[in-house]
């Protein structure tokens, strides 16, 4: 079964950063996702523009950032210049005057577009952009803290999209609350990344090797 797992890192222990970054790489993690929350668009303040270039800086697998701020086309330069080219930038639709700008900026850049769709975004809201991005990032829990409760009706979403995603040419990756059974029930139907945060990777008391192994072995 071909999915990629992603570790949420600000779920990572900070006080022993690269340390982290290393384990997880020496574990099998394909790729480092970076939370940045402005506290406006979201309810809360996470990772910060030192925090990405630290991490890019001394991993070479990809790294994804995940704007939760408001207007991200202000500050677009500031993130696209401490990444590399094929990295991802995920925007939120609702966050931008005009996305599909801020999108551009992304893909002149040479890195690989994407949305991130809250709980309460519709499909047909952002459908226009589905024909832009490479990825779309699905939240099955409200942006803003790890640790949230699944949200449901979220699956029959990211099924939708499912339906859609060979047309319009993009891919679809989960993020929030991700369990192994939520892995077990949706790889299989073609969701190609998850997200993973303090559900099922970090604060667990198990070594990150162990634990991607036993998600990649799981019997589909």
């Amino acid at each position: 079964m071909d999915f990629e797992l992603t570790a949420s890192m600000m779920c990572a222990d900070f006080g022993n950063l690269q340390k982290e970054v290393r384990a997880l790489e020496a574990a099998g993690i394909d790729s480092f996702h970076i939370d940045i929350m402005d506290g406006r668009y979201v309810p809360n303040f996470a990772m910060s523009l030192n925090d990405l270039k630290y991490i890019a800086r001394i991993t070479e697998k990809p790294v994804d950032v995940h704007l939760m701020i408001e207007h991200p086309l202000n500050h677009i330069g500031l993130f696209l210049s401490n990444l590399r080219q094929g990295d991802t930038v995920y925007i939120h639709p609702e966050a931008e005057y005009h996305p599909s700008t801020t999108l551009q900026e992304i893909i002149n850049a040479g890195m690989i577009p994407g949305i991130a769709i809250n709980p309460g975004t519709s499909i047909e809201s952002v459908a226009e952009m589905l024909r832009i991005v490479k990825k779309v990032l699905v939240m099955s829990v409200n942006p803003g803290n790890a640790g949230q409760m699944y949200l449901s009706y979220v699956g029959e979403k990211i099924e939708r999209l499912l339906t859609m995603r060979k047309r319009m040419d993009f891919m679809v990756y989960w993020d929030g609350a991700c369990s192994a059974e939520k892995v077990l029930e949706f790889a299989p139907k073609g969701v190609k990344g998850f997200v993973l945060g303090t559900t099922l990777l970090f604060g667990k008391n198990r070594a990150y090797g162990d634990i991607l192994k036993d998600i990649r072995c799981m019997k589909f």
